[in-house]
């Protein structure tokens, strides 16, 4: 992901007209999510991460993607707290968190989520992420193991080779970043400051993540590789290539959807996450 998106969506507003019937040329709205029995900021590592709680089981906590927030689950957390206590995180700088000057970076924000946990009293926890939130998630696998029982990381990608350069102009992808532009304003403490962030964070993206195939040929957590047959922004072969590097890790690509699986079809997004979850 390169700063060149935003110049073309998020700057100058044009974002090509999508006309398609297959589900993986669309982009729904993401569906409301249910109330949450708790929600709030935890000051960690000098900024307010912000997070909502749901269900009750076995902590499962759930990050989103890159220009994300914790809304873009809204398909997804009646099913999954129906078995697991979830953990809606918003990362730095998006959604209802707030950001500092530190540089953007994946181990970062990996100390974010692992810092939001101690401050939960959450010793362990399975992670669904989704692409950069599946970036996170492989940091944990890799430098914090004792703290994941497993993860689910849909469209994530271990170097900037893995991003498909076509990612620049798809109407997809470009009409998400529309859609993040104007969450940003609803929903942030800083909602004029939309191009400060990006800025920010177009910073990391040009040169993470970065995990060595060492790095990824160490991971003993349980991982599943995910993602849809059409991803706008991920190479499906860099997708094969990810999960075949790390030990025991389980390949799962759902037909006839992209990068937005869980909004295109949120059932069989659902179903493929709880069907990993729950296999010994």
């Amino acid at each position: 992901l390169t700063a060149l998106i935003i110049g073309i969506f998020a700057i100058t507003g044009i974002v090509p007209e999508v006309r398609a019937t297959e589900l993986w040329k669309t982009l729904p709205e993401p569906l409301p999510a249910p109330e949450a029995k708790e929600s709030g900021y935890a000051k960690v590592n000098g900024v307010e991460i912000y997070y909502a709680i749901y269900g009750s089981g076995e902590p499962l906590i759930l990050l989103h993607g890159g220009l994300g927030n914790t809304d873009y689950w809204g398909g997804q957390i009646a099913d999954f707290s129906a078995k697991y206590k979830v953990i809606n995180i918003a990362s730095r700088g998006h959604g209802r968190s707030t950001r500092n000057e530190q540089p953007y970076g994946y181990h970062l924000m990996a100390s974010d989520v692992l810092a939001v946990m101690d401050f939960l009293s959450v010793k362990k926890a399975s992670i669904v992420g989704w692409s950069d939130g599946g970036n996170i998630g492989l940091d944990i696998a890799i430098n914090n193991p004792d703290r994941l029982v497993k993860l689910f990381a849909f469209g994530a990608n271990f170097n900037p080779s893995g991003v498909k350069p076509t990612v620049e102009t798809d109407p997809v992808f470009g009409a998400y970043v529309e859609r993040a532009a104007a969450d940003y304003s609803r929903l942030s403490k800083t909602p004029k400051q939309f191009d400060d962030f990006v800025a920010q964070i177009s910073e990391m993206w040009a040169n993470q993540p970065d995990f060595k195939p060492e790095q990824l040929k160490s991971i003993r957590v349980p991982v599943a590789v995910a993602d849809g047959e059409y991803d706008e922004a991920i190479k499906l072969e860099h997708t094969k290539q990810m999960a075949s590097m790390i030990p025991k890790s389980t390949l799962i690509l759902l037909p006839n959807l992209s990068h937005f699986a869980m909004w295109q079809d949120p059932k069989a997004f659902n179903q493929a996450v709880l069907k990993y979850l729950e296999t010994e």
